[in-house]
């Protein structure tokens, strides 16, 4: 049994929320075999960046604004196989209002789309590559998060699948649950702490609208 207390709560999107797994495998390996690049490291690497800087790391020749557009296009046009994680829906619901959000390396256009697809509700305000200049593991994204909430950095856990993203949170100075849906468990190392899935996870109200993970 573990606990966290918290004021809000950011949420990484594709791994945490919702499994595009699929997707991104599929549009990433096509690109990188498109490229004479090795699949299964683009595929690696991709998880939890923003493409343009995914495309920048794995191929510096090309032009990462260019090829980006390329990505980003494939990615709205499939979303075959995406599905919601088990619990993630009676997580949100349970959730005080205006105390957790999404921060993902995803645009907005891609974000809102599979949020839609998933059936799960779109946050008025959200970070995505779109409203960074540097995405993760630098910690802008979660630092942008906290701010959204109204909240310090370190009054905020995160949740994420990446290693980056987690990266990104300790820097922010946000703790963080990992969830090992895409990465191994030994990869997530900078995580405060590990769960096995998100379904494990409940919420209480605590004193001064605190909010208690519970797992």
């Amino acid at each position: 049994m573990g606990m966290m207390q918290c004021s809000g709560v950011l949420f990484d999107l594709d791994g945490v929320l919702i499994d595009s797994t699929p997707c991104v495998t599929r549009v990433w390996q096509a690109w990188a075999v498109e490229h004479g690049l090795d699949p299964k490291y683009v595929v690696h690497v991709a998880h939890g960046r923003r493409s343009v800087e995914t495309i920048a790391l794995v191929a510096p020749e090309l032009d990462a604004e260019a090829e980006n557009i390329v990505v980003e296009n494939r990615e709205l046009a499939d979303t075959e196989g995406l599905t919601v994680f088990a619990g993630a829906a009676e997580l949100l619901r349970s959730l005080p209002r205006g105390k957790w959000t999404i921060v993902t390396s995803g645009t907005r256009p891609l974000a809102t789309l599979r949020l839609q697809v998933a059936g799960l509700p779109v946050p008025e305000h959200m970070v995505t590559a779109d409203d960074v200049s540097l995405g993760k593991p630098n910690p802008e994204p979660y630092l942008k998060g906290a701010e959204i909430l109204g909240l310090k950095a370190e009054e905020c856990v995160v949740l994420e699948d990446a290693p980056s993203g987690l990266k990104a949170a300790k820097s922010a100075g946000c703790r963080s649950i990992g969830i090992p849906t895409t990465y191994r468990p030994e990869e997530l190392g900078d995580a405060t702490m590990l769960i096995k899935s998100l379904s494990q996870l409940r919420v209480k109200s605590g004193e001064n609208q605190m909010i208690l993970l519970e797992w």
